[in-house]
């Protein structure tokens, strides 16, 4: 389907953005130099905790090519960074939230906690200065494990959070669960690690601030995925400057996977900085610098339990998990283990009661927060683990386990607070099953067996909560800001068409997407709309990209924009057409009187438009440029089953993929291949979670053991198979596109399939449980013990 294709909704149009990326014409913030720039150096914590004592930057600030030299007890009237989520505790008290500081103020609790900002004329002068601050650290014991951090005498991260606890917060009937399993005839449990992980954009984060004195005004060039967010709570929050005063520009971003949401110290330190040197500064991290400081995910460790009637229907569930926060809250860390984790664990089945019940800890590491999928991937391990566990158990098979459970009567009402809109999960399982040739399974299982080798299938159905919404029930569960979504769109004289949405582009592909939306209602060439987003200054009020709300909610909103321009052309056409407004019909980019020949096309409305003296638009105003704003009504629920087939190596615990099929529904798709881009990316990031990555910290010093990519390992080429991929479709309900959202359904399904694939191999050498990594080391470990 070419891109000037007119009803291109639901064709894979190449995307509009990849010129200008393949050709190298792209525009990452690190691109962006200003006139008389100066660089930023963070000098950072070696230790993961101690007190400062002191901090001498004579020689540092006398240092050639230095400009400044700043630390914390320089920022006077800088507040610390917000967290944008407030949980409230079974104890009815809110959740503890200690500073965090934009430069550490006389403690330091993690390592890559920042200590100092130099700005020289050259980043190499930066460095060499830094060096010569000198720091008196009074080094104390640090804690880096969630559950070590809880037990009585474990070091004191923040004095005002007591025994290292944010909060314990607990969804569910508790109650009803211990009655549901005092009747189970039978009962599955597992002890549960969900590995800490590092993000690893491609592009790292990087910032340009710059102060305007003619006006006192800032602009921030950052690698953000909501610009209005980070300027509100940078402003409103820690700086105390007027949100008009400050422009945030986050121009092409290469990846995020949530850990370019938040706000961040850096950027921060430099835009006050900018002003306190009347210079522009510039600063991009280096991998090493990111994987030290970027907000980390994951990292919760769980007991589960599930609860069984005797032909292996669900009675109950109950789950226990101590999640870690790292050091500080990050801006939406408080939520991802409560809001985005507990509220799914009903997965697609019809649990009649869970209870779960969730600590979130202070560590003196990274902060953690959402990444790729955000507690949706962590729900989903411990119910598809559980559920696979408790087929083995029971000796049922792991589909008919899964259809005995299914929920099939919407809209249903879960017992953790959703209520799923669609679905039709059974579809899914059977064509999974189907490009996964279960059915030859046996053989090749046999087949593996005779050259020595454990072969194993996993099953993982997942259902995902998409959206993040709606603003009221979000407000009323802690959230400190709206999760609706803005659109304008802008008929030019001509006919084209420029679209300012709030949503934010880091390789989604909505430059494309929207501009499909767009043509498509509006019946003109899809080269003819533009969309324009990242820049406060150009852009209305919008909450930015995560949860993959983009097309379900940020496209919703440019689709009721579109309504308000076709409504006001049928009125400029009737006008045109001498016709009532009523009798007005609005197709194939055609304002058609119904029932005659006569008709308008768009361009020539959108010309009356702006040049109302040719047609006397009596009452009307100029312009066709449009607004609006939307907030969901509920979320959005993408669902689907992932089968995983592996081969294992006893002799030396390799885990070879041989397969790995998915089948999911994310509503009606606007563009399949981008769609099936984003599973593809998801699925390798779930596969890297299950096989390779782990951030590890020495438990006795607190360094990160994990601090580079020779030893944090992402998966490569070969670590991943041919995917065989399928969509079905239920459309969302409550959304004119009928969207769901796709961007991290691979990441949530993929590690529980990969994982169960594991264990059914694992099976036959007498392992029973392996926490994931499932690297060769460890499978060689397992099995070694198992044989003793």
């Amino acid at each position: 389907m070419g891109a000037n294709d007119l009803s291109s909704v639901g064709q894979s149009v190449r995307r509009k953005e990849d010129k200008r990326f393949l050709t190298g014409a792209g525009q990452f913030t690190d691109d962006v130099n200003a006139h008389n720039q100066t660089w930023a150096y963070f000098l950072r914590s070696p230790h993961a905790h101690a007190k400062i004592r002191g901090i001498d930057t004579t020689k540092a600030k006398s240092a050639p090519g230095v400009v400044a030299v700043f630390t914390g007890g320089d920022l006077t009237g800088v507040n610390g960074l917000p967290c944008g989520w407030l949980i409230t505790g079974t104890d009815g008290q809110p959740m503890k939230e200690p500073p965090h500081p934009v430069l550490a103020q006389g403690k330091v609790r993690y390592v890559g906690d920042g200590v100092a900002l130099v700005i020289a004329e050259t980043l190499a002068q930066a460095k060499d200065a830094a060096e010569q601050i000198e720091v008196d650290y009074e080094v104390l014991a640090p804690v880096v494990d969630p559950v070590a951090a809880l037990k009585s005498g474990a070091p004191l991260i923040h004095d005002g959070a007591p025994g290292n606890k944010c909060y314990t917060w607990a969804l569910g009937d508790k109650a009803a669960v211990d009655a549901a399993f005092a009747k189970a005839a039978h009962v599955t449990k597992l002890d549960i690690v969900n590995n800490r992980l590092i993000p690893n954009a491609i592009e790292p984060r990087a910032a340009v601030a710059s102060f305007n004195r003619a006006d006192d005004s800032y602009t921030l060039y950052v690698t953000s995925q909501n610009p209005h967010v980070e300027r509100l709570l940078m402003t409103a929050f820690v700086l105390g400057l007027p949100e008009t005063k400050v422009r945030v520009i986050a121009p092409d971003v290469g990846g995020g996977f949530g850990s370019k949401i938040y706000l961040y110290p850096e950027e921060t330190a430099l835009v006050w900085a900018s002003k306190q040197v009347n210079r522009p500064i510039k600063w991009t991290a280096d991998r090493s610098e990111a994987f030290l400081s970027d907000a980390h995910g994951r990292d919760h460790v769980t007991h589960a339990e599930l609860a069984l009637d005797k032909d292996g229907k669900f009675l109950g569930m109950r789950v226990q998990t101590t999640a870690a926060m790292g050091a500080y809250l990050s801006t939406f860390a408080s939520c991802i283990p409560t809001i985005l984790y507990a509220t799914l664990l009903a997965g697609q089945y019809t649990t009649p009661v869970i209870h779960c019940e969730v600590t979130a800890v202070f560590t003196n590491t990274a902060p953690v927060d959402a990444y790729r999928g955000a507690g949706r991937p962590e729900a989903t391990y411990v119910v598809e683990r559980l559920v696979h566990a408790a087929a083995v158990e029971m000796g049922i098979a792991q589909d008919e386990i899964r259809r005995r459970n299914f929920i099939r009567s919407f809209p249903y009402q879960t017992p953790v607070a959703l209520t799923y809109d669609t679905g039709g999960y059974d579809a899914c399982l059977d064509e999974a099953m189907k490009l996964a040739d279960v059915k030859g399974f046996p053989s090749r299982k046999s087949e593996s067996a005779k050259r020595g080798k454990l072969r194993g299938i996993g099953y993982a159905s997942y259902i995902e909560a998409c959206g993040i919404a709606p603003s009221n029930i979000g407000g009323a569960l802690g959230a400190r800001a709206g999760l609706y979504e803005v659109g304008q769109v802008r008929v030019n004289p001509t006919g084209g068409v420029t679209v300012f949405t709030g949503s934010h582009s880091h390789g989604q592909g909505h430059e494309t997407t929207f501009a499909q939306v767009v043509a498509s209602r509006l019946g003109i060439p899809i080269d003819n709309v533009e969309v324009v987003h990242g820049d406060t200054g150009r852009i209305p009020f919008g909450m930015g990209t995560y949860g993959s709300r983009s097309l379900a909610v940020g496209g919703t909103a440019i689709v009721k924009a579109l309504d308000k321009i076709v409504a006001k052309g049928k009125k400029i056409a009737a006008h045109l057409l001498e016709a009532a407004e009523a009798d007005v019909e609005f197709k194939d980019g055609k304002f058609t009187v119904a029932g005659t020949d006569r008709s308008k096309a768009f361009g020539e409305v959108a010309l009356a438009a702006y040049v109302p003296h040719n047609y006397p638009l009596y009452k009307l105003e100029p312009g066709l440029d449009e607004t609006a704003f939307y907030d969901p009504t509920n979320f959005t629920f993408p669902a689907g089953t992932h089968i995983c087939e592996v081969e294992i190596d006893p002799d030396t615990g390799d885990v070879q993929i041989l397969n790995f099929s998915a089948c999911d529904d994310f509503g009606n798709i606007i563009n399949p291949m981008i769609v099936e881009g984003q599973v593809h990316g998801g699925l390798a990031q779930g596969i890297g979670q299950a096989l390779l990555e782990a951030c590890v910290y020495d438990k006795e010093s607190g360094q990160l053991l994990t601090g580079s990519l020779m030893d944090y390992a992402l998966p490569r080429a070969h670590h991943v198979p041919s995917f065989k991929v399928a969509t079905k479709v239920t459309p969302c309900t409550h959304n004119p596109l009928g969207a769901k959202g796709c961007g991290e359904a691979g990441a949530i399904g993929a590690p529980a399939a990969l994982m169960n694939a594991v264990h059914d191999a694992l099976a036959g050498a007498g392992v029973t449980y392996l926490d994931m990594p499932a690297t060769p080391q460890r499978v060689w470990t397992a099995i070694q013990t198992a044989k003793h």
